[in-house]
């Protein structure tokens, strides 16, 4: 299904009955990033939309701009066009977007899940840059934002599915590459990556609804994955931090059974019918 926004199109998915939960995916992935959480939450007796976000799946390649604040309209836009209130889930920059989302619409929006959230500004200190993980991660990303190269890009997921790989990991990059190298959407991951978060952080203290941070353990995108999700918490009136031990920047996709059994329980205590 397609809605037309101002500057262009959103797609999104909807399956199951019951109260709405939307799904937002990180930059440079699509919707498909929720395959292995969608089914289960539908058999949990949920409505599911999980959405393709701007630049990204069957969306519009090409806007004006990527802000989290640009995603977070379009996400309103959709939870209203589906009638909410929804529990919005966001990934990494859908997860600052999700925050602004909360603050602007709490009509809308019942609870947030926020997954590897960037959803405050960054700073890099040469204590950071120590931390393997973390400097493979952030020169590999780094590469693939120069260069626009789904190679590098691939290189960067490699690091951030640290260990364990889904099942259908070969086809998981087969899919991302052939995206990627559609007209626009390479362009648009690389936008999106010079966005910064501050849009999100000044609006964190203004989400009063419950919230849940689900982080990684090994998440190569902080050197300390918990230290980020504990200054989220903070900053936030209702919300908590749940670690995913062994996930990287992917715990949805990689540790589903984990991720969905956290969403399950958040959503039983918040989601409205």
């Amino acid at each position: 299904m397609q809605l037309d926004v101002d500057g262009g199109t959103i797609a999104y998915e909807v399956t199951g009955e019951g109260p709405l939960v939307v799904l937002a995916h990180g930059m440079g992935n699509s919707r498909d990033a929720y395959r292995f959480v969608v089914p289960r939450l539908v058999a949990a007796g949920y409505r599911v939309a999980a959405v393709d976000i701007r630049g990204a799946g069957e969306s519009s390649a090409t806007w004006p701009s990527y802000s989290r604040t640009d995603i977070a309209g379009d996400l309103i836009a959709v939870i209203r066009h589906l009638g909410g209130p929804a529990v919005l889930v966001g990934h990494s920059i859908s997860g600052g977007a999700a925050t602004i989302a909360a603050a602007r619409a709490p009509e809308l929006v019942a609870g947030v899940v926020e997954i590897g959230p960037f959803t405050r500004k960054q700073a890099i200190s040469l204590g950071d840059l120590r931390v393997k993980r973390y400097r493979t991660g952030m020169l590999r990303l780094l590469a693939a934002g120069i260069l626009g190269s789904a190679k590098w890009w691939h290189r960067y997921l490699d690091v951030a599915f640290p260990g364990r790989k889904p099942a259908d990991w070969a086809r998981q990059l087969d899919r991302n590459a052939a995206m990627l190298a559609e007209p626009g959407r390479m362009k648009a991951l690389q936008k999106m990556g010079r966005t910064t978060p501050a849009d999100a952080g000044a609006q964190l203290a203004n989400v009063h609804q419950p919230a849940l941070i689900i982080e990684g353990t090994l998440d190569p995108d902080w050197a300390d994955p918990r230290a980020e999700g504990e200054a989220i918490v903070a900053a936030m009136p209702n919300a908590r931090l749940a670690m995913i031990e062994g996930a990287g920047h992917y715990p949805h996709t990689q540790y589903p059974d984990e991720t969905v059994a956290l969403l399950l329980s958040f959503l039983r205590e918040h989601a409205h019918a």
